[in-house]
């Protein structure tokens, strides 16, 4: 199968869980967990801002391993907002990108996931798990 003239339309996660600029990190631990998703655009009016990945929630939780017990790891995640966490700028791509330019961006910025957005909307997310199910039919 060639993937050569595929566009990220075509692949792309249409409803798509967002957090605000100024929600908490327990909330995006919440969402990923309940929703079993690992990267969760960041919206400030409707603009994409920024994207929190799991990652980054390992990296803000790490009193963890520092020896703290859950509730004080959650207490402290209520804490931190996303702003604080979330990568920025956003790296997006157009519905009409093609597929294998989405992978190549994904690979060179090393990163999980893209935004998908028309003008300033966001319309979707392709993610790697989204290339992968591509590939394995």
């Amino acid at each position: 199968m060639s993937f050569e003239n595929l566009k990220v339309n075509d692949i792309m996660t249409r409803e798509v869980k967002t957090l605000g600029r100024n929600d908490t990190l327990d909330i995006a631990q919440d969402v990923m967990a309940l929703g079993r998703i690992r990267h969760l655009p960041v919206l400030d009016d409707g603009k994409v801002v920024g994207v929190v990945s799991q990652r980054d929630l390992f990296s803000a939780g790490l009193v963890a391993a520092l020896g703290y017990g859950s509730r004080t790891q959650t207490t402290l995640l209520k804490t931190v907002s996303v702003k604080e966490v979330m990568s920025e700028p956003p790296i997006t791509v157009s519905p009409e990108v093609r597929v294998t330019k989405a992978a190549r961006l994904m690979m060179e910025k090393k990163i999980g996931c893209l935004p998908v957005v028309e003008g300033e909307t966001l319309v979707g997310l392709v993610t790697e798990t989204d290339l992968l199910r591509l590939i394995a039919g």
